[in-house]
């Protein structure tokens, strides 16, 4: 599995705990230098390593399971697109993609909300993908205290 914009490792910990390979990847080397640190206390056999998600054709690997809690949200719409293709050059044909991301359904949304049109549009059949469902999910902040309202999308590469 990949876990994308994986940050201080929080999900790639848990999936690793349950005895799958996982690689989780950040720009960010200080989430990476916690990600090890933590997964390293707690005795869990994880990689992480810096990698830029637009550019993730870089790792030379394929996944049959990606990841993206909170990442897709925080592209604009130009990058939103480089990113789609990013994660398609490493996901398996009928691979499977999950993306938690803020949602633009209902009060006290996350910054830089995301619509399902906007979800449907960037994954679809001329990029790669179908969008198998979106779910209304929350996704917990700093600032929400019953998390702010997110998207789950469940996506598979074609």
């Amino acid at each position: 599995m990949l876990d994308a914009g994986c940050g201080t490792g929080e999900n790639a910990r848990l999936v690793a705990s349950l005895g799958l390979s996982v690689l989780g990847v950040d720009v960010a080397e200080t989430a990476l230098a916690i990600a090890r640190a933590k997964a390293a206390d707690r005795g869990i056999e994880v990689e992480f390593a810096a990698a830029d998600a637009l550019r993730l054709e870089r790792l030379g690997r394929r996944f049959e399971t990606v990841l993206d809690c909170g990442l897709f949200h925080t592209f604009d719409g130009d990058e939103q697109s480089g990113y789609v293709a990013s994660l398609a050059s490493v996901t398996e044909h009928d691979g499977t993609l999950y993306v938690l991301c803020f949602s633009d359904d209902g009060p006290d949304t996350g910054p830089h909300p995301i619509s399902q049109q906007e979800l449907r549009a960037a994954f679809n059949a001329s990029t790669g993908w179908n969008v198998v469902a979106i779910e209304p999910d929350r996704v917990e902040t700093r600032y929400h205290d019953d998390g702010a309202p997110a998207w789950l999308a469940t996506i598979k590469r074609i």
